[in-house]
């Protein structure tokens, strides 16, 4: 990406976790919003989150049924579990014990790393553009990990929590490998050049956001993470515990993705959407809070190198299928989106402002 991209900032909002640990008689006005009309949440012995198991991708005898099994998730779900993938180690269990032991820090502790003005890396909530708007029952901690050139470590914890530094650096590999791995049999189930997709994404760009979702007396008349898309090729999440609180919207329901032990969530991104031409769509999806427990998960959006077009793969253009979408470079894409979100209140999703 290049550094003439204005990506936004954030106005400073308070502290969800310091919120709640005072006395709360009522949640606050500005962080409950508008539940009626809200999509119902689906019964979870009947709708579940498809399961791709990688070992079965790299296997001879299995590989030609999980790549359709793959086909068909990213088809009519857009989100996956991904279970197989040999990367879950001990690293990552580090980082998610750093995560929250971040977020267990001192306010004054962690107001070291908050977001400054005119940048969105750092400490403190994402896409806060107005005073009035409603919030997020959510902190956040945003870093941009890889290339290593476009880290800016005055927002990377140095002393506290121990080693952070080096756990987020490891996790951040590991994720890289998994996007490379896996965004190669998702090109591989549109008939498109696996080893280009790859490649592309061996170069890509890895952006890191770590979440705490405090307990909340009132669950559901708050949201942790609104409703949205993701502008990313592929997103990765690893939730820190088994508490659920990622839901997908799928036939007008929200339905829980349950956490996996060992396991990653895949979640489709505009940019596959686009390149796809729509084949795969990239899905809705919130997180909701509990009343008991502080939830934690690890966030991680995967970008392709800056030399790849966000346009309909040329392989899926034909006469019965013309392409939906328009072409843009990568900047244009990304720079498109940023100014976008001062506009969001017009009600127009992203994805349809990239349609012909």
């Amino acid at each position: 990406m290049s550094n003439n991209i204005n990506l936004g900032s954030s106005i400073p909002v308070p502290s969800v976790k310091e919120l709640v640990a005072q006395p709360l008689a009522a949640v606050p006005e500005q962080y409950l919003r508008d539940v009626a009309g809200d999509c119902p949440t689906g019964d979870p012995s009947l709708l579940q989150v498809p399961v791709i198991d990688m070992t079965k991708l790299l296997s001879p005898m299995f590989h030609e049924l999980e790549v359709q099994k793959l086909h068909d998730a990213c088809k009519h779900w857009g989100i996956f579990q991904l279970i197989g993938h040999e990367v879950y180690d001990e690293s990552v269990k580090s980082m998610h014990n750093k995560s929250q032991e971040f977020f267990n820090m001192s306010p004054d502790e962690k107001k070291l790393y908050a977001q400054q003005p005119g940048s969105l890396e750092g400490y403190g909530q994402a896409f806060v553009i107005s005073e009035d708007q409603k919030l997020e029952w959510c902190d956040m901690i945003f870093l941009k990990s890889i290339p290593a050139h476009t880290r800016k470590l005055q927002f990377w914890p140095k002393q506290q929590p121990h080693n952070f530094r080096e756990a987020l650096d490891t996790y951040s590999n590991n994720m890289r490998k998994i996007a490379v791995s896996i965004i190669g049999f998702i090109a591989m189930a549109l008939g498109l050049d696996a080893k280009r997709f790859s490649e592309a994404f061996e170069g890509g760009s890895y952006d890191v956001r770590m979440n705490c979702y405090p307990p909340c007396p009132e669950p559901k008349r708050v949201i942790g993470i609104s409703s949205h898309a993701d502008i990313s090729a592929i997103t990765l999440l690893t939730d820190c515990g088994d508490i659920p609180g990622l839901q997908v919207l799928k036939n007008g329901q929200w339905v829980f993705v349950e956490p996996i032990a060992n396991g990653v969530v895949v979640n489709i991104g505009i940019i596959m959407e686009v390149v796809s031409n729509g084949i795969y769509k990239a899905p809705y999806h919130r997180a909701s809070v509990n009343r008991e427990k502080d939830r934690f998960s690890i966030v991680t959006f995967c970008y392709p190198d800056t030399k790849f077009e966000v346009k309909p793969a040329e392989q899926l253009i034909n006469s019965d299928s013309t392409a939906l979408y328009k072409s843009l470079t990568y900047d244009e894409y990304t720079q498109s989106f940023y100014d976008r979100v001062k506009l969001s209140d017009d009600g127009i999703p992203f994805i349809d402002t990239l349609k012909i």
